[in-house]
């Protein structure tokens, strides 16, 4: 099993929209990067840390978790959609994505700054300058030492 932090801006989706909805595409991932830990590292069942980013008080709100196998992303072939891809085809889709289930909302929120103040994260993607990344693996142990903050 692997563990996971997705991103994503809370007045685009948040926590508490996929509460609402249960499960939920991951779309619009057009980052090489993240596409690859999606479709190539991402099982159904991992958990994943639900992050909010660019808000007041970016951080780790909940707890989801991979509910299907990598998928052609379908917004890629729609030219209505902001995350159509002209060069990509449906025999040779280029984005992928996983659907995602609502497990729980945390305690509190446990922001970014924090997470910076913790010894035992500092080699994490997230608290790293520079990482814009979407999707990223989570250790273990990182998921632990997280969890011990809520």
């Amino acid at each position: 099993m692997n563990h996971w932090l997705m991103k994503s801006e809370p007045d685009a989706f948040s926590i508490d929209d996929l509460k609402r909805k249960k499960q939920e595409p991951w779309d619009g991932v057009r980052n090489y990067q993240a596409r690859n830990f999606m479709r190539d590292g991402m099982r159904v069942g991992d958990p994943v840390f639900f992050y909010h980013s660019n808000c007041d008080e970016p951080g780790i709100v909940g707890i989801a978790e991979v509910a299907t196998d990598a998928y052609p992303d379908p917004s890629q072939f729609d030219p209505k959609s902001k995350y159509f891809d002209a060069a990509s085809s449906r025999d040779k889709p280029r984005w992928m994505l996983v659907e995602v289930k609502f497990v729980r909302k945390l305690k509190r929120t446990i922001t970014l700054k924090e997470l910076q103040q913790q010894p035992a994260l500092a080699e994490m993607a997230l608290v790293r300058k520079g990482n814009r990344l979407s999707v990223m693996p989570v250790a273990a142990r990182e998921w632990k030492a997280i969890l011990a903050l809520e």
